[in-house]
């Protein structure tokens, strides 16, 4: 027994070896597959994608300030509240713009009053023209008569001479009444009374002064939530004076910040992948590149690098690039303004270009919530003109 047992324990671990070699070798092969298809992986897909989490959500932040100054009396929002496109967000005290308002329609009205009277004027300027060529005629015919009369000695030289001081005389006034005539035609010439210069100024300023008074509410510019407000009841505001901010929840994008190492292959047009850190990848975003940025963060910062200075050290420089996310997927998942996201671009394809080439031929971005209509104002003043024209 003992004789066996030698004779088999020196080939235990003999056959240990063996297998721990296989196992080495099959390892071995294993890793060696894994790094070719990883290498094969890497050249087929992989390296045609371009990778950031230097990437960070973006949007407009509407700055609402007012048109004229005053006094808040109103606020009808706070931050987080949503707003549509209209609403009313801030009320100034309205006084001062309807004693303006008032003031306007004064003037408006003295105005036309003051225009009447010289286009009523013109016309009894044109009967005293015709009554001094009546009196330059009487002259004249007396003068007529009386020029024999004084070569025949009949009545005296001062008589005659007093004639011909009346006609010189009417001429005179003739003048006098014609120069009034072109001076008040002057003013008037052809034009009717509701485009007089004076009327149409003063209808300017009713316009101006009741615009004044709508703009006393000051509206949202567009849909979106209210974020730093800094407007308080019975603040005395000027138009220079920022009120809140209206931010849009649609039209976001993201500036994903890439190495300009990592630039060499991305185009406008290329699809993206957008994951935001407040989903985590339990979604994913799908955009694409709309434009690279014409500067790195660091030539448009505040104080940017002097780098003829002599301490230079190279730094790698990152570019912005705008990444334009699906709006539909925005409107399902809402992001947040500054959010931190990863980014990946698909750079195989290459076929657009790295700059834009064509104009916009339309806004980029426009609202007509703030544009008022000025029928109601026009009305007011055809009213004003017609119950002071005396018609």
């Amino acid at each position: 027994m003992s004789a066996n047992a030698e004779t088999v324990n020196p080939q235990q671990p003999a056959n240990k070896k063996k297998k721990r070699k296989g196992a080495l070798i099959f390892l071995a092969v294993l890793f060696v597959l894994i790094g070719i298809a990883y290498l094969i992986y890497w050249f087929l897909v992989l390296r045609f994608y371009q990778e950031t989490d230097d990437a960070y959500v973006a949007g407009n932040q509407v700055q609402v300030m007012a048109q004229v100054s005053g006094s808040v009396n109103k606020v009808w929002f706070d931050n987080t509240d949503f707003v549509k496109k209209g609403d009313v967000l801030v009320t100034l005290d309205k006084t001062d713009a309807q004693q303006a308002v008032e003031r306007a329609q004064t003037a408006l009205a003295t105005s036309v009053r003051q225009t009447h009277q010289q286009m009523i004027n013109s016309k009894q300027l044109q009967a005293t023209i015709e009554l001094q060529k009546t009196a330059l005629s009487q002259a004249e015919a007396d003068l007529q008569r009386r020029i024999p009369l004084g070569a025949s000695n009949l009545i005296g030289r001062e008589e005659l001479q007093h004639a011909r001081d009346a006609v010189t005389t009417a001429k005179a006034q003739l003048d006098v009444a014609v120069q009034q005539y072109n001076a008040n035609q002057a003013m008037i010439l052809n034009t009717s009374l509701e485009n007089q210069p004076a009327v149409k100024q003063n209808a300017a300023a009713l316009r101006d002064a009741w615009l004044a008074l709508q703009r006393t509410e000051i509206r949202s510019p567009m849909d979106g939530y209210v974020s730093r407000r800094n407007v308080q009841v019975g603040s005395q505001i000027s138009t220079s004076t920022p009120l809140l901010a209206v931010v849009p929840a649609q039209g976001l994008w993201v500036d994903a910040n890439f190495k300009e190492t990592q630039l060499a292959d991305v185009r406008i047009g290329q699809s993206a992948t957008v994951t935001s850190d407040i989903y985590g990848d339990d979604f994913v975003y799908h955009g694409k590149v709309v434009g690279l940025d014409m500067g790195t963060g660091s030539a448009f910062s505040l104080l940017p690098a002097q780098n003829a200075t002599g301490n230079w050290i190279k730094v790698v420089q990152r570019l912005p690039v705008r990444i334009e996310l699906d709006p539909k997927e925005t409107q399902q998942r809402p992001l947040r303004i500054g959010l931190s996201t990863l980014v990946k671009v698909d750079t195989t394809h290459k076929d657009g270009s790295m700059l834009a080439t064509s104009v916009r031929q339309t806004p980029a971005y426009e609202s007509n919530a703030l544009a008022l209509d000025l029928a109601p104002v026009n009305q007011m003043i055809a009213d004003i003109i017609h119950e002071n024209a005396g018609q």
